[in-house]
């Protein structure tokens, strides 16, 4: 993403200025969400094949099983894939589909109010906490990585910064004005700041493999 990028994102206030309480977006953040959005659709999607692959035949391998740190197989049998009583990724399913109608949406030159803008930070809050949680457990309670699960990470992550910088430009969510200023200007900091530091999270914890 570039500043000129990010203009296209906050230029929408401007222009749409004459409805208060309503809020469009620039192409920028719709597209990312469309693409972020069918990322981890399509993550989610696979994960959930293989699971039941595997409930069928537990001798079954999935194909991201690469090596004994990248292993799917170790983090699809654990207790933390299925949190909430059925496989993660079914509800990834559901929640990034809803990710890539909002983009759509957005697109289309929907505009939305700001209960709604706030409501869909909340649920990437959510999810890129949960996201954390699960990069937690895989790195020091599993022990393995699933690649499917790194794209859906990233995919959460970049779709959050990018929301809550938006929110904050323009208003929705409560800010300082340096801070609204240095969001708009380094709006690509946060995202990857985040995901170079659970890069170097990664790269640490098998340091051995990956240098042996």
């Amino acid at each position: 993403m570039t500043s000129t990028a990010l203009d296209d994102v906050t230029a929408d206030r401007a222009e749409h200025g004459g409805a208060p309480g309503h809020f469009g977006a620039g192409r920028v953040l719709a597209w990312l969400l469309v693409v972020t959005g069918a990322a981890g659709v399509v993550a989610s999607w696979v994960i959930t094949v293989d699971k039941f692959r595997l409930l069928e035949d537990p001798g079954f391998t999935p194909g991201c099983s690469l090596n004994p740190v990248v292993s799917c197989g170790n983090i699809m049998k654990s207790d933390q894939a299925s949190v909430f009583g059925f496989p993660n990724p079914m509800l990834g399913l559901v929640a990034y589909a809803v990710v890539v109608c909002v983009g759509a949406g957005l697109l289309a030159g929907a505009r939305f109010r700001r209960w709604f803008w706030v409501g869909l930070n909340g649920g990437m809050l959510f999810g890129v906490g949960f996201c954390t949680w699960l990069q937690y457990q895989s790195l020091y309670s599993i022990g393995s990585l699933c690649l499917w699960c790194s794209l859906a990470w990233v995919a959460t992550i970049v779709m959050f910064c990018y929301v809550t910088t938006f929110n904050v430009t323009h208003r929705v969510l409560p800010a300082p004005r340096w801070l609204r200023g240095g969001l708009g200007e380094f709006h690509w900091v946060p995202p990857v700041l985040w995901i170079g530091i659970i890069g170097m999270l990664v790269l640490t914890r098998w340091w051995d493999f990956w240098t042996s």
